[in-house]
């Protein structure tokens, strides 16, 4: 290879390396969002959530938007009064949706509205070929759209619905049977379709993350290893696992001369 073809070749690769593929959501190079212990603290509410939602994994098999658990930031925010405050003001603004999940324990999951929206729509859509019914519209827009807390009580839910046109009883049946409500004595949750699946699996990898480190003699690992672990049981990552039981107090991290350490809590 001659001088000039040397010199057009280490352009090229100069021109390759600062043009490096970024993230839309967070702006910043993908190999730089893989490390979880380079991005395990942050300052500010909606970086984490824009940072989180970059690194959702993706999930075979199942159709689902990126969705943020609430103790992720609490593992990421070191403020948890921060937090909540942060996303009471986001939700007001219509950035994201928080929703309780039904997973047995006192779990929230928070989605960009835009996310929640595609969501939404993809399962919709399905349903209004098949069921030929408008309650779906109604839902859309006079309900998601004026309703932003994370529960509706049963009345209220009715009224809205009938700014449509008339509300029946099995409008409601549709609606908790399309996902999009869950039923409590007194009022309704509003939920993410298609999320079951998913859920399970959290459960699952929830317990198999705590039985891997509970089997290890000093029940701790190198984060950095411990995040390149592959998990049997749900279809979420290791990473996902990691930020949420580290959140929720369930494992602990120590720095270390060699980096992060992840430790199970003390009961």
């Amino acid at each position: 290879m001659d001088k000039t073809s040397e010199e057009a070749s280490s352009k090229g690769k100069k021109r390759q390396r600062d043009q490096q593929p970024t993230d839309p959501q967070t702006n910043q190079p993908h190999h730089q969002i893989f490390s979880l212990e380079d991005n395990l603290s942050f300052t500010d509410t909606l970086v984490a959530l824009r940072m989180m939602r970059a690194q959702f994994p993706r999930i075979d098999k199942v159709s689902i938007q990126p969705f943020i658990l609430r103790s992720q930031l609490y593992s990421s925010v070191k403020d948890r009064t921060q937090v909540d405050r942060e996303l009471e003001s986001l939700r007001r603004e219509k950035v994201v949706r928080i929703f309780k999940l039904n997973t047995g324990q006192d779990d929230h999951a928070i989605m960009f509205l835009d996310d929640y929206l595609n969501q939404m729509e993809n399962v919709v859509k399905r349903l209004e070929e098949k069921e030929g019914d408008q309650v779906f519209k109604w839902f859309r827009t006079h309900v998601i759209d004026s309703k932003l807390e994370p529960s509706i009580e049963h009345q209220e839910l009715y009224t809205l619905l009938s700014l449509g046109g008339m509300v029946k009883d099995g409008h409601i049946s549709l609606l908790i049977n399309a996902g999009l409500l869950l039923i409590d004595p007194n009022m309704y949750w509003f939920a993410i379709p298609n999320i079951g699946s998913v859920l399970k699996g959290l459960s699952q990898g929830r317990k198999e993350v705590l039985s891997f480190l509970n089997r290890r003699r000093y029940k701790e690992m190198m984060l950095a290893s411990m995040e390149k672990k592959c998990l049997r049981f749900s279809p979420l990552d290791m990473r996902f696992h990691l930020r949420d039981l580290i959140g929720s107090g369930h494992l602990k991290t120590v720095q270390t001369s060699t980096g992060l350490l992840v430790r199970v809590s003390k009961d």
